[in-house]
């Protein structure tokens, strides 16, 4: 994972949501999800725009079952966003820099 883009696990999962002062956009995704692939670049690029503005955090759901369980996650890639630990919005499938970027500008 690059610079602006935090790796989430069960483990640190609730601490990071909690001690976030901005919004924070969780990619439920993993390794055999072929638009989990496709979208990664445009997370990157989000978070690197972004930076300072929303927590970026990637969750692999193989490795890390616990969360997405807990969350309801069926399907990947999902984007949730959360804004003072709370789920505010939710997007599934792949979707372009520009198409994430709008949904979070609403929470900003």
């Amino acid at each position: 994972m690059a610079g602006n883009v935090t790796v989430l696990t069960d483990q640190n999962f609730k601490s990071t949501l909690q001690e976030a002062k901005i919004p924070v956009l969780v990619d439920f995704w993993a390794d055999w999800c072929g638009p989990c692939k496709m979208i990664a670049p445009e997370v990157q690029k989000l978070a690197d725009e972004l930076q300072g503005q929303v927590l970026v955090c990637k969750l692999n759901v193989d490795e890390n079952r616990e969360t997405p369980n807990s969350l309801g996650i069926m399907s990947i890639p999902t984007m949730v966003i959360f804004k003072e630990g709370q789920e505010v919005e939710r997007t599934i499938g792949y979707r372009k820099k520009d198409e994430l970027k709008e949904i979070l500008q609403k929470h900003l």
